[in-house]
């Protein structure tokens, strides 16, 4: 009879030794779990009496007699399923958080980037959604100083921004190659001719200008205009170009939709534009962050 001690600590060995005694159990005899476990019977019969000693009780009953459980092995038998049934839970449970991520996604998107044509943010967005219900997305459209900062300190996961000048403490993928065009509103003085306005032209109006930063580039065409008016975002720039008082530079996606009804016109289109690089930007050194990852990979797929 072995020596009854109290048990100390489940390790993983003694859930080997219970998934070898649940097998034999329920095979009726140690020949009979040959087959079932893939281990020769004298296998079986150490790892039962390694069990036996273990826990400090006779499991069963074997011999010429035949193989039976005793009182103490039915006892065990019931509480070693109940926690192999509980780890088989726990791993179940665990695999689906993986599939169903749960938490909060923080973005910070620069103004009318829905226009893209390519749409990859709004791919990865629904991608990510699909994943799981459980993730609550959190847009911001901000400025890309604000979405840097956001970014630096923690408050957003991830931005989108134009590259302009790359900041140490940020990581960047390029996103989107987009065109700016120099553009008036149908009520502007300059849109009957708009094909053929000359910088002496340009001079001569008022122009809008944004205030955030630009790439050498842009600069340099903004310094063909005449400053009149400033806006933070793109958005700023639409609403003035609209009043007919002003021109200025928008995205070519995002202006589209106004050149089509006749309400916007190009100027110059054949040199008077530039283009700008759009990053997904996200901090260096940042935590493990599953949902963020997911949303990443969501992106690099819609290449």
């Amino acid at each position: 009879m072995p020596k009854k001690t109290p048990l100390s600590q489940v390790s993983d060995f003694d859930l080997r030794l219970l998934r070898v005694f649940k097998t034999v159990a329920e095979c009726g005899s140690f020949a009979a779990a040959e087959g079932a476990l893939g281990i020769s019977r004298s296998a079986i019969s150490l790892h039962m009496s390694d069990l036996e000693k273990r826990l400090g009780m006779r499991l069963c009953q074997r011999g010429r007699a035949g193989f039976a459980l005793t009182d103490e092995g039915r006892e065990v038998m019931r509480a070693g399923e109940m926690v192999l049934v509980a780890i088989e839970s726990f791993r179940s449970e665990v695999n689906l958080m993986h599939q169903q991520l749960r938490g909060d996604l923080n973005i910070g998107i620069v103004n009318n980037l829905v226009t893209q044509p390519r749409m990859r943010i709004t791919r990865a967005l629904k991608a990510l959604r699909a994943e799981g219900a459980g993730v609550k997305i959190n847009l911001s459209m901000s400025t890309p100083g604000e979405i840097e900062r956001g970014l630096l300190d923690g408050r957003l996961h991830v931005g989108a921004l134009p590259l302009i000048t790359p900041l140490s403490g940020l990581e960047y993928s390029l996103l989107y190659e987009e065109r700016s065009n120099l553009y008036c509103s149908r009520e502007h003085s300059l849109f009957a001719r708009a094909a053929e306005v000359s910088n002496e032209d340009l001079k001569a109006v008022d122009a809008v200008v944004p205030n955030y930063r630009l790439t050498a580039e842009a600069i340099g065409l903004h310094q063909l205009l005449n400053f009149a008016a400033s806006a933070t975002d793109r958005e700023g720039i639409a609403f003035l170009i609209l009043t007919g008082s002003y021109i200025g530079f928008l995205p070519d996606h995002y202006a589209a939709a106004w050149v089509e009804k006749g309400l916007m016109a190009p100027l110059g289109p054949d040199r008077l534009f530039f283009d700008a690089k759009l990053a997904i930007a996200t901090r260096k050194g940042r935590r493990q962050n599953l949902i963020l990852e997911r949303f990443l990979d969501a992106l690099e797929r819609t290449r």
